[in-house]
């Protein structure tokens, strides 16, 4: 009984050691991480479909082929549209910077009506349009390091939709074992982190398809960055819509003036305050929520960790370790800690 604190202190230190050496370990090594994470994530997506297709009476291997052709084809477009715009992004900017440089002017000009010095070359340094394309650069720089195994992920991909057609009936035959329990969890984990993952693409998907026909409403250049963008940020809620709004406004003010801007902007903000606050909470339910500080937590931490990649898939890996703590009694506190404030139980009037 004596040695029950020393013991309890070494078990402490020895775990949080653990935990620094494996942290590390990942950061070192993320440059093998990241692809694997994206074809786990490509390939819980793709398994909707795969499954489908199998559902109607399609042998595995014929599914399989058919969706992995689909998903490269859908990423091969992508990238044509995606880097058309952003080549004739650069291609434009000359006007752009002619016309900012006039609208400075202007907005100066009338400033100084009211006594108010502004500095013009301060002002075209801040809103110059050259932050949309590094920002644009930066977030395909990411992306397309980790895309450049194109070949290593599919054939990753391809390898786990083939297992995951088995998974069912070995998780069936682990019921039947000692480790029901187990088995079960497992299952409930799997179906969970597919169900959120397939929900929010869906949600993104659709977040960007608006983001795009918006834009192009307004008559905004290079409508399909702008959605492809927001559809990539919709995946890190709170701060995502924010930083993917910024470049299409910066743009608009210069293109368009200032009240088309202002314009956009809301449109963004409505866009994602009825998606955020009112379709995804009906469509996917409160208890795959995450409290708002564990999501900017999620988003440095991961990071951190894997860089650009982690940042887009913060939030999917902290619901996965969400899931995974919730079907376990041991657990399921730090659970409750990761999501949302539970809603106060309503005592009812005794008789």
């Amino acid at each position: 009984m004596i040695t029950t604190g020393p013991v309890q202190l070494r078990d402490t230190l020895l775990t949080v050691a653990a935990v620094v050496v494996i942290l590390g370990a990942a950061r070192f090594s993320r440059d093998l991480i990241v692809p694997f994470l994206l074809s786990l994530f490509i390939a819980i997506i793709a398994s909707v479909p795969v499954g489908w297709l199998r559902g109607r009476g399609l042998p595995a291997p014929i599914a399989v082929f058919g969706v992995l052709l689909l998903i490269i084809g859908i990423m091969a477009l992508a990238a044509i549209l995606v880097g058309a715009t952003v080549e004739e992004f650069r291609a434009a900017l000359p006007a752009y910077q002619a016309r900012l440089s006039g609208l400075v002017s202007d907005g100066a000009r009338r400033l100084s009506a009211y006594g108010i010095d502004v500095s013009q070359s301060g002002l075209l340094e801040t809103l110059d349009p050259k932050t949309a394309i590094r920002f644009a650069n930066d977030l395909m720089s990411g992306l397309g390091q980790v895309l450049s195994n194109v070949v290593l992920i599919m054939f990753t991909v391809m390898f786990m939709l083939f297992e995951g057609t088995s998974l069912p009936a070995k998780l069936q035959t682990m019921s039947q074992s000692a480790r029901f329990t187990s088995a079960h969890r497992l299952a409930e984990v799997v179906d969970s982190t597919k169900r959120y993952i397939g929900m929010k693409t869906v949600i993104s998907l659709g977040t960007g398809a608006l983001i795009w026909l918006g834009t192009t409403l307004f008559g905004l250049d290079f409508a399909i960055l702008w959605g492809f963008i927001g559809f990539l940020f919709n995946f890190v809620p709170t701060i995502g819509s924010i930083i993917a709004a910024v470049p299409a406004v910066l743009l608009a003010l210069v293109q368009l003036g200032l009240f088309p801007a202002v314009a956009i902007a809301a449109m963004y903000a409505a866009i994602n305050i009825g998606i955020g606050n009112f379709l995804e909470p009906n469509v996917m339910g409160a208890r795959v929520g995450l409290a708002p500080l564990v999501v900017f937590l999620s988003l440095v931490f991961w990071g951190w960790l894997l860089g650009p990649i982690g940042m887009l898939l913060s939030v999917p890996l902290t619901m996965v370790v969400k899931f995974a703590c919730q079907y376990n009694d041991g657990t399921r506190w730090i659970s409750i800690l990761l999501g949302p404030a539970p809603r106060p139980i309503e005592e009812t009037p005794s008789p």
